[in-house]
């Protein structure tokens, strides 16, 4: 995709109290999801609970596989990315996204997921890379747009549903050649925007679907996003983007807190590292920062190239910078 000529930045005005919790919510709660799931990636249904019986406890950021306890993986990693891309080049600069991801994935980051993998040192620019992939491959609809999304979403929120929408796709279209991708990120910006205005975003979701989604790809998200839908009924493995999706807009339909849905996602197995940041990032939105157990935004800490490490405050300051920043 090409970008358009940019039109003039617009400064967002200051968002109200309620409105920058639920933005740090989406933020925090979507690298806590990652953090959170990591530990149990690939694992199986209900490992989770099984072996965090008690909500509440506080001691769910273990660790293991390889991870810290609190350590965001690449979810988060390429969130962030996205995000400082934004405020530093004072809008959305493709090009520089691009690049930032591609000196990441050279960096040698501890995980990394395959397609992104083979876009981003594929060598080729960063306006063909991903489709050249897809017509080698034939696939390119997994997961890795909508994990990194959060920023995204709560950067574009104030400039509304239209210009929200088709920024997600222009970056998920980075690293995906499949449109699937395109517009599973499309939607959870959406349901972000919508949460953010204080909205329910599981009412927004029919029309969103029948009107704002491509016509190609509304019967497979219809049916991944209806009421009815439970993940084991995903037709794919999790790491695909319309039941990460699905399970995250699920893990929110059937429970009623942040710690809930997050329970929910990451007993789901799988891909729970990704999962578990979507869902992160929805519940946040809809439940707000207050929502997110203490002992988890305490430990969430994200490691970047460069020595860096961004833990909560430097999270929530990121967040309220992208609330504020033109787009």
């Amino acid at each position: 995709m090409t970008p358009a000529t940019p039109a003039a930045p617009h400064r967002s005005p200051e968002p109200s109290p309620d409105r920058l919790r639920r933005a740090q919510g989406a933020v925090v709660g979507s690298a806590v999801g990652d953090a959170l799931g990591a530990p149990f990636e690939f694992g199986p249904p209900g490992a989770f609970s099984a072996r965090f019986p008690h909500p509440g406890a506080g001691d769910e950021m273990c660790g293991g596989g390889g991870w810290d306890p609190g350590e965001a993986t690449d979810e988060t990693q390429m969130a962030v990315l996205v995000a400082e891309s934004l405020l530093e080049r004072g809008g959305l600069d493709l090009p520089d996204i691009y690049d930032r991801f591609r000196r990441w994935a050279a960096s040698a980051p501890k995980d990394i997921g395959l397609q992104t993998e083979a876009v981003l040192t594929s060598g080729m620019p960063w306006d063909l890379a991903a489709a050249a992939h897809f017509q080698t491959n034939l696939y390119a609809a997994g997961n890795g747009s909508l994990m990194r999304a959060a920023p995204s979403a709560v950067h574009f929120a104030a400039a509304g549903r239209s210009a929200s929408m088709d920024a997600a796709r222009r970056i998920a279209a980075l690293t995906h050649g499949d449109r699937a991708a395109w517009e599973g990120t499309a939607v959870l910006h959406e349901l972000v925007r919508v949460a953010l205005d204080g909205d329910d975003p599981l009412a927004a979701l029919p029309d969103t679907v029948a009107h704002h989604v491509h016509p190609d790809h509304r019967d497979r998200y219809a049916a991944v996003l209806a009421p009815d839908w439970h993940p084991t009924r995903a037709t794919e493995f999790n790491g695909a983007v319309w039941p990460c999706l699905g399970s995250a807009v699920w893990a929110l339909r059937t429970t009623g807190t942040f710690e809930d849905a997050l329970r929910a996602a990451v007993d789901l197995g799988g891909d729970t590292d990704t999962v578990a940041a979507v869902t992160g990032g929805l519940a946040g939105a809809v439940h707000g920062l207050d929502a997110v157990p203490p002992t988890w935004t305490a430990a969430v800490h994200v490691p970047l190239p460069g020595a860096r490490v961004l833990r909560l405050p430097e999270l929530l300051t990121l967040t309220e910078h992208l609330t504020e920043a033109p787009h």
